[in-house]
């Protein structure tokens, strides 16, 4: 089953999340079992370049290949489904107009505006037809929570056609509310609520990014219905194993 297809059906698909530019990175997390992988063009210095690297590799280890855009910007779009990415996580999606505008950049006329090129996902030019036909209905596209405005009109941005999911951004989303980091915030645990109320009625797939490496709590959003669940990234992974290795070792270590 597709990644498409799981969200389409509410099935629980596990990615995660790349800062990274090493290949082995992407391919070391593809070999663990993620279904899924988001390269981060927002937050890290991944270059454009770099990423196409990133989704090749992504893809030929068999997992789906996404790109977190920087922005919600139509050429960037462009660039990185004609990379190959199998779809695109867009920031700050804030108002329907804003979820139209990415649907728009990633679908081919007559669907949406993305410009026709030839590249990577075309084959070069000699795949252009199977890929022309795939992305009539394939492209994953997966609008970002993570501002109050967002929530606020969270019914009209999920109503939008070629939307297929959103993920909440908890740090953002925190951040709008004008407390950065504290998820025991009654705003914060309101918006949430909200969220997961619209978001399980609205028939699109509710997702969430558990950014620290805590299983128990991806496994508790997996219970809250949540079924596009990033789980942490690899340098919150590295960073947590390393200091949990160092300290256990400086106190003695041993089981």
């Amino acid at each position: 089953m597709s990644l498409k297809q799981k969200l389409a059906s509410r099935t629980p698909a596990l990615g995660s999340w790349i800062t990274l530019a090493h290949p082995a990175i992407a391919e070391i997390m593809c070999r663990a079992g993620f279904e899924w992988l988001a390269v981060d063009l927002e937050h890290s210095s991944i270059t454009i370049g770099q990423a196409e690297e990133l989704i090749r590799v992504i893809e030929l280890c068999g997992a789906a290949p996404l790109v977190r855009l920087s922005a919600n910007d139509p050429v960037l779009a462009k660039r990185v489904m004609d990379s190959g990415a199998r779809g695109v996580i867009v920031p700050m999606v804030n108002s329907r107009a804003d979820a139209e505008r990415a649907v728009d950049a990633v679908y081919y006329p007559p669907r949406g505006g993305r410009g026709v090129g030839l590249a990577r996902a075309q084959g070069y030019g000699a795949g252009f037809s199977k890929y022309a036909e795939w992305a009539k209905t394939g492209p994953v596209v997966i609008v970002q929570v993570e501002h109050i405005k967002a929530v606020e009109d969270l019914e009209a941005i999920l109503a939008v056609d070629g939307v297929d999911g959103f993920i909440v951004g908890p740090y953002d989303l925190s951040a709008s509310l004008g407390v950065p980091g504290d998820f025991e915030d009654p705003a914060f645990l309101a918006a949430m609520e909200r969220i997961g109320r619209v978001g399980t009625s609205s028939g699109k797939a509710p997702g969430i990014h558990v950014v620290e490496p805590d299983i128990e709590a991806a496994a508790q959003r997996i219970e809250q219905g949540y079924v596009f669940l990033a789980y942490s990234l690899d340098i919150r992974m590295l960073d947590a194993a390393s200091r949990a290795a160092v300290a256990r070792l400086n106190q003695g270590g041993g089981a």
